[in-house]
């Protein structure tokens, strides 16, 4: 079965948490040159299923197999996403834009604004690859308090500030 075209979306389901910190820790192989990142810590299965019970996580299957997924939370008028990862090997075969696509797609029809998310504003397969979906850095963080706080607690947990960005992408 080729990845590349025999894959599905569909909303997350509390039991699909179960393999979300293990697809994390996999795609966080991909930041083995970033110090800054530990691939040993990742979101709980708890974590997980507390964001997917508010509706708004995604998954993507090749066949039987979870092969990504993306957790996101509302925020007053916006969706955040917190984590969206792909298992190697189910990457490059378009499921990470494919998610985002459908998240998208699913806070336009349910009244959000805009998507919010944070991440690295210079490695390809992140600030770059938002740019792509219709993302922009947000440089006036100080028109935009939630973002600001959370790139501000990421630098408190020991990400680089001077490479880490918040980015927003408007849907009207």
């Amino acid at each position: 079965m080729s990845a590349r075209n025999d894959w599905s979306l569909r909303l997350a389901r509390p039991d699909d948490a179960a393999a979300m910190p293990a697809i994390e820790r996999a795609a966080a192989a991909a930041f083995a040159d970033e110090p800054s990142i530990d691939p040993a810590r990742t979101r709980s299965e708890a974590d997980y299923a507390r964001l997917i019970r508010k509706g708004h996580s995604l998954v993507a299957h090749v066949g039987e197999a979870l092969a990504g997924f993306l957790v996101a939370e509302p925020f007053r008028r916006e969706l955040h996403i917190w984590e969206m990862d792909v298992a190697p090997a189910f990457q490059r075969h378009g499921i990470g834009a494919g998610l985002v696509r459908a998240a998208q797609i699913d806070a336009r029809n349910t009244g959000f604004k805009a998507l919010t998310l944070t991440t690295f504003r210079d490695l390809a397969w992140n600030g770059p690859f938002y740019a792509r979906l219709g993302f922009e850095e947000v440089t006036a963080l100080d028109a935009h308090l939630r973002l600001a706080g959370e790139l501000a607690n990421e630098v408190d947990d020991g990400m680089p500030a001077d490479r880490r960005c918040a980015m927003i992408c408007f849907l009207d």
